[in-house]
């Protein structure tokens, strides 16, 4: 059947397929974010760019979006798969680590920004319903363009994630809080939002013990297959039934989202998933950020200029200051704290969804929510030019704030030691003893500078940035210690490192038994579990206690700890054996 190029659909996603494969490859080759690109290709191609001069010359029909809320849809799920790929790189024991700074932290940061932003706009005429519906939409950052600029395992990115999965957690209870405000709602809006609450709640419960059960068996019989399309439609089915069930029970598809990406993070194929989605996350946020440029009407803008960056900087001043107070009060250093303030004080893609219920509920008025709609779109477009500049203000400060940098020699940098709290520093005195180089990396700037002052080489920098662990030269180092209390980051540089140095040894500290076996299964040459080292400590302290000649006691904790750690190895040994036969079998995916 002959293609109906009249069809503005298709002629729409030529336009969408056109704009990503010319605009990330040329963005990328001027080191540009691809973000930038693609918002001025939506400027670009919108109905208030291109699109206005169709009826003049009617070939434009087939190089403009015809209909801008036809790829709505397509933005929703860039926003879906990319709280997906977030919830792959967690896992259920490092957010319940975070539990504090999600529910304390993001809760505390969201609800003082709006409630400044409310009294202000009260104050400048808004009447109070309208005000605390734009307070709560012009409070929420950008979950799809903050995370990709900085991760969400980064000195910087780990705040921010908290903070951002707090507010998208907060998004179905500000989206039924506001419905509830409305004129016409009366006591019955309340009473729906503890309802959703209870069936949210029943719906996550669920998903969390389907998922313990089914998805290993569920991928198991993928891998078997030999079939990379049907382990990628598994996937995808994954994320879609799990966006459906929360969907269904009043909440939004993007907690199914990050609750399916942390459900195959707990599996062993969480990096072929991870990998295989990639370019479907890639494509569908520059279909969101496209949507994001043709909300931009240039002439507007230039009619309104005063009022739009009147409104603009007052947001973000009040977003910096209160993110960084909050962090400054928590003890977060003060250049990651402007850092992350000032990343964060745009408004999000969140917001537009926001203002369109506070404008259905009648809170505010069309023409307000369409100011209020423009200058989220300006403040989406700058974002990426707000990350370089919180780089920048941070490392100023932390320039002002730190001693000098030790002299190393780059080319002979000896053992190097990853964080340099309690244990690196250990570590660093008794290779001190023997008379071994060194070198030590730590993110806490305080730390590095009391280090500095007693006599160590220490170097402050954050490891989650590839650029920081390039700096390092590993190469060239005799051994790399990994000391982090950070059980994520501690596997995920050692594979990376162990990718790049075959040769280097690579010791880690473990939380238990089980991050060791990971470590191992990263690459790590010896990982050292602090619960095993307690209690062949103990066990040590015990035996002499009680009159045990210390020769045979020293010889037998040595023979323990080797008896222990060759378990440990034999388990990943054993967990990694089917993984390397499934990659080995030509065409499988796993």
């Amino acid at each position: 059947m002959a293609l109906n190029l009249g069809n503005h659909q298709f002629s729409d996603a030529l336009i969408i397929l056109g704009a990503a494969g010319i605009v990330i490859p040329a963005f990328a080759r001027f080191r540009i974010s691809p973000v930038i690109g693609f918002i001025l290709v939506g400027i670009l191609v919108g109905p208030a760019g291109l699109g206005t001069l169709v009826p003049q010359a009617p070939w434009l029909y087939y190089v403009t979006i015809s209909d801008p809320e036809s790829i709505e849809p397509f933005a929703e799920l860039g926003i879906i798969l990319l709280l997906f790929s977030i919830g792959l790189e967690l896992s259920f024991k490092r957010l319940w680590t975070m539990r504090r700074l999600v529910f304390g932290l993001g809760a505390f940061e969201l609800l003082v920004a709006a409630a400044i932003i409310a009294l202000g706009l009260h104050l400048l005429g808004q009447a109070w319903a309208g005000s605390i519906g734009l307070g709560l939409a012009l409070a929420l950052s950008s979950t799809a363009l903050v995370l990709p600029l900085v991760g969400a395992a980064s000195q910087v990115g780990r705040p921010a994630f908290a903070m951002l999965l707090f507010e998208d957690l907060a998004l179905v209870p500000i989206i039924f809080a506001l419905g509830a405000m409305a004129p016409t709602a009366g006591a019955d809006g309340w009473a729906n939002l503890g309802t959703v609450a209870i069936r949210g709640a029943i719906a996550v419960a669920a998903l969390y013990i389907a998922g313990r059960f089914v998805l290993p068996r569920l991928f198991a019989q993928a891998a078997r297959t030999k079939n990379p399309e049907l382990f990628l439609a598994a996937s995808l089915l994954v994320v879609i039934v799990a966006s459906l069930i929360t969907t269904a029970a009043g909440l939004s598809p993007i907690v199914g989202a990050l609750l399916a990406g942390l459900l195959i993070a707990e599996t062993e194929y969480r990096e072929e998933v991870e990998v295989m989605t990639e370019p479907f996350k890639g494509l569908a946020l520059g279909v969101f950020l496209l949507t994001v440029g043709m909300r931009l009407d240039l002439r507007l803008i230039m009619a309104n200029w005063p009022s739009l960056l009147a409104a603009i900087l007052g947001v973000m001043a009040v977003k910096i200051i209160v993110t960084t107070g909050v962090l400054k009060f928590t003890g977060t250093r003060t250049g990651t704290a402007a850092e992350t303030g000032v990343l964060m004080s745009s408004p999000s893609e969140t917001t537009l969804i926001v203002l369109g219920v506070a404008t259905q509920a009648a809170l505010i008025q069309p023409s307000t929510a369409a100011f209020w709609t423009t200058v989220t779109a300006i403040g989406l477009t700058i974002t990426p030019l707000l990350a370089k500049a919180g780089q920048g203000i941070a490392r100023r400060i932390d320039r002002s704030e730190r001693v000098a940098d030790p002299e190393v020699d780059a080319d002979r940098p000896g053992t190097v030691i990853i964080g340099f709290g309690r244990v690196g520093r250990t570590v660093a005195d008794m290779l001190r003893v023997h008379g071994k180089p060194f070198v030590a990396v730590d993110a806490d700037i305080d730390g590095v500078n009391a280090a500095r002052k007693d006599g160590y080489p220490v170097i402050f920098g954050d490891v989650a940035r590839s650029e920081m662990v390039d700096r390092l030269r590993l190469g060239h180092a005799d051994a790399l210690i990994l000391t982090m209390d950070d059980p994520v980051l501690t596997v995920t540089l050692a594979r990376r490192v162990r990718a790049w140095v075959p040769n280097l040894p690579i010791i880690a500290r473990a939380r238990d038994a089980a991050h060791a076996a990971e470590l191992y299964k990263a690459g790590v040459t010896d990982a050292v579990p602090e619960t095993l080292e307690s209690s062949l400590q103990l066990s040590e302290a015990v035996l002499v206690d009680i009159g045990v000649a210390m020769g045979p006691v020293i010889a037998s904790i040595h023979e323990k700890r080797d008896e222990m750690r060759q378990q440990i190895k034999a388990a990943a040994d054993l967990d990694r054996e089917p993984r390397i036969r499934r990659i080995r079998r030509t065409g499988e995916v796993g």
